[in-house]
């Protein structure tokens, strides 16, 4: 927010009582008072929030979530961030762990990771009264929704046999997860099944009642938030992209590819510009991508795949990676500013340069008719330095 704009919001708060010099319980109460007021929103009331470092501030914060919509629950989501940063503990928002019914004892999960394309294997098991075990097998994909759902009764040994044999094929191992977090992922994914492929998985939510009996939730606080809440609040580290998990990680090609264009240009510019140059307009770019495509339905994507890929992480023996992209999807939680972490920046040039890549394996496969302003240029150089020599 520009300072002139920030000043103006500063003025009507202290107009109405609100001193920011003034003991954390006096300035929250003055906030708290000053809500419903005229020329007050509650998007100005979050962001002077942000800078008041006490619990206090946060309660009020989690208390207008609850009925906030877009820029003033981006702007809460974003002082709650802050008051993480700075030590202040912040406790569950609206998102809640759905309790585990009594009905529904005996349920276990099991996660594969995601693998390069977004899709992963899901079972929801549950053991039955004459021995044995029935289990809900599904193929879940990210971009596309639930692929397969089988359910089928099988033996202990016949189970242990199955899991060992995907783990043997697919080089990675299977984790024993939170039944409910397998629900959520299964409903999530039935849910954004094109209607028109529904009809290739069967009638899941069908199978899904044979084993669970509480109704599919739409909100679900995940595991991870609780499991590495001290790691929330730290910067995630680039190394995280040394993953293949979030390495491989692709947003849509048709979005990424104007900013890869504009990137590349500036590389091939005529007009001559020193490497830092290039790298400042670059960086400009990668800025502006972030801010223009992590948001919306996008952001919530990379949010859920980054808090699956840390609680996969946690439960696999990778706690530091865990810690680190559980930070990265609380940024995406809370609206932070992302642009100047140093992972996002580095996850998103590494999109571009997917985008890029891929370019460069089309070109080589065609044969070149068009030339760059740049190699124009520099064919023209070599032409003239050809016929100097020659005339000499």
């Amino acid at each position: 927010m520009a300072k002139e704009k920030t000043s103006q919001i500063d003025a009507r708060l202290r107009e109405g009582g609100f001193d920011p010099g003034a003991a954390p319980e006096q300035a929250v109460a003055a906030l708290r008072a000053l809500r419903g007021t005229a020329d007050v929103t509650d998007t100005m009331i979050a962001q002077a929030l942000g800078g008041v470092f006490a619990p206090a501030a946060a309660a009020l914060l989690v208390e207008m979530e609850a009925g906030a919509t877009g820029a003033t629950r981006r702007e809460i989501r974003r002082a709650l961030f802050k008051l993480r940063q700075h030590g202040v503990e912040v406790h569950a928002t609206g998102m809640t762990t759905a309790p585990a019914p009594v009905g529904d004892s005996g349920l276990t999960g099991l996660l594969s990771p995601a693998d390069a394309a977004g899709a992963r294997i899901a079972w929801l098991l549950k053991a039955r009264g004459g021995g044995g075990l029935r289990r809900l097998w599904c193929l879940v994909s990210e971009s596309e929704g639930l692929l397969g759902a089988t359910l089928e009764p099988l033996t202990r040994k016949e189970y242990r046999a199955d899991r060992a044999e995907i783990e043997r094929r697919a080089g990675t191992p299977l984790i024993d997860a939170d039944w409910r977090l397998v629900d959520f992922v299964l409903c999530e994914a039935y849910r954004r099944t094109p209607e028109e492929r529904r009809g290739r998985v069967g009638n899941f939510l069908t199978l899904r009642t044979e084993l669970v009996a509480s109704a599919p939730v739409l909100d679900f606080r995940h595991p991870i938030y609780d499991e590495l809440a001290a790691q929330l609040a730290t910067e995630p580290s680039v190394d995280l992209m040394q993953e293949a998990e979030i390495a491989g990680y692709q947003l849509p090609a048709d979005l990424i590819k104007p900013y890869a264009e504009e990137a590349t240009n500036l590389r091939q510019s005529v007009i001559v510009l020193s490497r830092m140059q290039q790298e400042e307009r670059v960086t400009t770019v990668v800025e502006r991508a972030l801010a223009d495509l992590l948001v919306g339905d996008l952001a919530y994507r990379l949010r859920r795949h980054l808090e699956d890929t840390a609680y996969f992480f946690a439960h696999s023996g990778k706690r530091a990676q865990a810690g680190w992209a559980a930070a990265a999807s609380a940024r995406l939680r809370d609206g932070a500013e992302l642009k100047r972490s140093a992972f996002f920046q580095a996850f998103m040039r590494a999109q571009l340069g997917a985008i890029l890549a891929e370019q460069q394996e089309k070109r080589a496969e065609e044969p070149r008719l068009i030339m760059t302003p740049a190699e124009a240029m520099h064919a023209r150089q070599a032409a003239q330095a050809r016929m100097r020599g020659r005339s000499r």
